[in-house]
């Protein structure tokens, strides 16, 4: 039977309760919040079996990426097909009204201490908004030991151990597996990473979940086994200008896992890559996505797959815009 031919493919956004979250996402994304409850996280590209994001246009909506990855992964990866077994980054909006538990994530070299078929989980935030109160704990103070931190878990004082950043709006933050890090006080971000969902938290402020009446499990000796203690490049990211014309073109990630570009201006410019799969995340204004002589409209929040296969597009605002372009490394390097 014949497939339809891959375009454009936009995914609507999967909401997650978080106790530490709120409801702001309502101003960011299209899609309506669930009827009441903090919603801290809003899950816009993810290929999980227990979240699986399903195409919203076109032939192929209700096609979930997994399917996709399945039935199209040349048209889909290009140069990239069959490298992996599933769709290798989990894209995300959050909404931190709290502050999230102190934690850590496993590098993927930890096969001791993931669950069979997970990888280990680099990230990274850009900052979209910040309360007064916002903050952002990333690393350890230099010298801290894993002696000192488990001091610092027993006499409370564990954010003296930690390096606080105070975020503002378009800063990019960088969090690389075995950071201890957290962050809170009405902050808004997106965020890229590994597809991963392994955490394991340190402390948690002493939250307790309304839902349960009870506090959140701890798993204080995997996050320590986690931990890369020393010097590592966690932190604020500089942004590199690699254009100014049409259009701002800033390099704020450049990882092995993922490359991420901020996009900005009001002028027309290409987006996507020859025989290589990129995702357009808009965060300011809208526009229109030109592609083998069809139109896409592209709203504020919205997350479009570009396969492979459709090559070079043309994006149109229609006034000053925001983009995020992200691409996949080739195996162990950046580009």
């Amino acid at each position: 039977m014949n497939q339809p031919s891959l375009y454009p493919l936009r995914f609507d956004p999967i909401y997650q309760y978080r106790l530490w979250g709120g409801r702001r996402l309502a101003s960011l994304l299209a899609a309506p919040l669930p009827n009441e409850g903090p919603i801290g996280e809003a899950w816009v590209l993810s290929d999980r079996q227990d979240h699986p994001s399903r195409v919203a246009n076109g032939p192929l909506t209700g096609r979930t990426i997994c399917q996709l990855m399945s039935d199209y992964p040349d048209q889909l990866m290009g140069e990239l097909a069959h490298r992996f077994p599933r769709f290798p980054l989990l894209l995300k909006f959050l909404d931190v009204h709290q502050m999230l538990s102190v934690q850590v994530h496993p590098s993927d070299d930890r096969a001791d201490l993931l669950p069979p078929g997970e990888t280990g989980k680099t990230e990274a935030w850009v900052v979209l908004s910040s309360g007064p109160e916002g903050r952002i704990y990333d690393g350890l103070q230099p010298g801290t030991t894993a002696a000192d931190l488990r001091a610092s878990l027993s006499d409370g004082t564990l954010s003296d151990r930690l390096v606080r950043i105070s975020p503002k709006a378009g800063e990019a933050v960088f969090t690389p597996a075995g950071t201890v890090h957290s962050l809170g006080g009405d902050i808004v971000v997106f965020e890229i990473q590994e597809n991963s969902d392994v955490t394991f938290r340190l402390s948690d402020w002493d939250h307790i979940d309304p839902r349960t009446g009870q506090p959140r499990p701890l798993q204080v000796e995997q996050a320590m086994a986690s931990i890369c203690f020393g010097k590592n490049n966690a932190g604020l990211v500089a942004p590199v200008v690699e254009a100014s014309k049409p259009i701002c073109r800033e390099l704020l990630f450049n990882d092995r896992h993922f490359v991420l570009h901020r996009l900005r201006g009001q002028s027309p410019f290409f987006v996507g890559a020859l025989d290589a799969p990129r995702v357009l995340v808009c965060v300011h204004g809208d526009g229109h996505l030109e592609c083998a002589a069809e139109t896409y409209a592209v709203a504020k929040g919205e997350v479009w797959l570009l396969p492979a296969a459709i090559g070079i597009c043309s994006f149109q605002p229609t006034g000053p815009a925001i983009l995020f372009e992200i691409a996949i490394p080739k195996r162990g390097q950046a580009q």
